[in-house]
């Protein structure tokens, strides 16, 4: 009598541990000896429980056996590129170009069945708890103004093409025109965005609107939703999640999506200079909106080290061409910052309250213009996390889901290439807050906006806004402010004029939002078949060529480009490994 454990329900990976019987013992150990791993073999016996003492608790199947009569090769598998084992590291390019191999370890399995099972809940939780219609909108559209770039799909008539949407939101605002007033959809959207790092083409969301609700609404259903959906094997959900406003979110985490997991908080300590001789910071005060700024490294000077802080210096300076001080005002450490000896023991004792500084920790320090300060700080904040997490300290528990809702967002930024103009912070369909209605004639860039973002982790995993029903208003948001063509919006425009309910809603980022659950490295871990960080299908070789005579009912022919266009283009776009 022999035993093989084998793979007897590849989609699960359970094992089955297989028994021969005594008169069909050598033809099936031939078989099944001799298929090579990852074979497909029929086998047919008897489920009997296991021997007492020979049961697996780790296993689903390991109280039971097959007491085996017959087995027969039905598929025999060559030599595989890769062990598909989780433990054994392959290359991302590799695993994608043999996605049809890669999905079959554990991991992948885990990843997307768990995915389908939170769709599901949350199909449960919005159509037969809440009363939402699941409705499909289309994929050929035209383009819409302003947002990320769209991907543009030829048609037969000459010069004419239909664009890809980005998201469905043109569409879930006229079905509520349509009288469909709680709408749901998985969403299939696409942005063509270029080489960007853990971004895809083509994604996935979980798109909601619903006429007659505020942002209380839409922020207590999400809240439930994602109560309802989340994985059992997971800490529960807790709610309501806390809420900060975006100017707090800036000024005290220096970023719209902070992750408040750990502190390290920014702190305006612009009080304790204002009578200084150090005259970098002085000149930095003496300016409009001019600041100090620093944040407290716990423990850094006990944790990192000089070429750290080195590094955290080149950091500020290549990223934000901003200076960062490191500070050590209870560590004696002879690579302290220059600038250290001048700040007097008043303001040395003010700052320790201050900042509540304790023996080995780090100040980081900065100066200038409020929003530029934050973000460096807020960006050195994550750097430092990571350093210290190398080091062995533990601040972003990875089993935590630290869920925020970020409010009160301005309407309108100004443009990066033009900063006498202005650009819409979310979309320009977003409401106004009704506090600041008036200043949209005044002074638009003061405006906030009824737009609200949900960020776990750090990560931004959704985001929404109550809509602009005003037709009116609308148009002179698109026209005066934003200076769009309102025709390419005629549409919508038209169909506010017919009795538009007030509406809002929101999008969850589902590739995103899956990648923050299973812990996965990256948002292609938690998809089927992604796209390369190039945007390419290492498997099938998408995007192809495709020949002149199929581009003719198109009316569209290739301009190759030269070489000085394609060494421009190289420059511009550098090369990066296939990932």
């Amino acid at each position: 009598m022999w035993r093989v454990a084998f793979f007897s329900l590849r989609p699960r990976s359970h094992f089955v541990w297989m028994d021969s019987v005594p008169e069909s013992a050598a033809s099936v150990k031939k078989i099944l000896c001799e298929a090579p791993v990852e074979s497909v073999v029929q086998v047919s016996g008897t489920v009997i429980s296991r021997p007492p003492g020979q049961e697996n608790p780790k296993m689903p199947t390991g109280q039971i056996e097959i007491k085996v009569k017959t087995a027969e090769l039905l598929n025999s598998c060559k030599k595989l590129p890769f062990e598909i084992k989780d433990f054994v590291k392959k290359t991302e390019a590799l695993r994608l170009q043999y996605r049809y191999l890669d999905l079959r370890s554990f991991q992948m399995q885990y990843n997307l069945r768990l995915r389908s099972q939170m769709v599901m809940k949350m199909r449960e939780y919005l159509c037969n708890l809440h009363g939402f219609v699941d409705v499909e909108t289309p994929t050929l559209f035209k383009r819409t103004p302003g947002g990320a770039k769209e991907f543009l799909v030829p048609s037969r008539e000459p010069g004419k093409f239909y664009s890809l949407p980005q998201s469905p939101q043109q569409f879930k605002q006229l079905l509520m025109i349509g009288g469909l007033d709680r709408y749901f959809q998985v969403a299939r959207c696409y942005r063509d965005e270029g080489s960007r790092p853990d971004r895809q083409p083509e994604f996935t969301q979980i798109d909601i609107e619903m006429s007659f609700v505020n942002q209380t609404g839409i922020q207590n259903l999400i809240e439930g939703l994602l109560q309802y959906s989340w994985p059992n094997d997971k800490e529960p959900v807790v709610v309501p999640f806390p809420s900060m406003s975006f100017a707090e979110a800036l000024a005290t985490y220096g970023t719209d999506k902070p992750d408040i997991r750990f502190g390290m908080k920014i702190i305006d300590i612009s009080d304790v200079f204002r009578n200084t001789e150090i005259g970098f910071l002085r000149d930095a005060l003496s300016e409009p909106q001019g600041t100090v700024k620093a944040i407290r490294i716990p423990e850094g000077a006990r944790y990192l080290k000089r070429k750290d802080i080195e590094s955290i210096e080149n950091f500020a300076a290549n990223h934000f061409n901003q200076e960062v001080l490191p500070i050590f005002l209870k560590a004696n450490r002879n690579w302290n910052s220059s600038v250290a000896k001048f700040i007097m023991e008043e303001q040395r004792l003010e700052l320790i309250r201050l900042m509540e500084i304790q023996e080995e920790d780090v100040v980081l320090l900065t100066a200038g213009e409020h929003k530029k300060a934050c973000s460096s700080l807020g960006k050195l904040r994550l750097e430092c996390a990571d350093l210290l997490e190398i080091r062995g300290v533990v601040l972003r528990d990875p089993a935590l889901f630290s869920f925020l809702w970020v409010v009160d967002f301005p309407l309108f930024f100004p443009k990066e290439e033009n900063p006498a103009e202005l650009e819409s912070a979310h979309h320009p369909f977003t409401a106004p807050h009704p506090s600041d209605i008036h200043l949209l004639y005044t002074e638009p860039e003061k405006v906030r906006s009824q737009h609200y973002d949900l960020v776990l982790n750090g990560s931004e995993i959704g985001g929404g806004s109550i809509r602009i029903h005003d037709a009116e208003l609308q148009r002179y948001i698109l026209a005066t402010l934003l200076k769009e063509d309102v025709k390419l919006l005629s549409h919508l425009l038209q169909a506010l004029d017919y009795g538009a309910p007030p509406h809002g809603g929101i999008a969850l980022g589902l590739d995103r939002l899956m990648c923050l659950v299973t812990r996965a490295a990256s948002i292609r871990d938690v998809i089927a078949f992604p796209k390369s960080f190039r945007g390419h299908d290492l498997m099938s070789n998408a995007p192809d060529s495709v020949p002149p005579e199929e581009l003719k009912p198109y009316h569209i022919q290739v301009s190759w480009p030269t070489d000085s266009e394609a060494e421009k283009s190289s420059l511009n776009h550098p090369h990066h490994p296939e990932s």
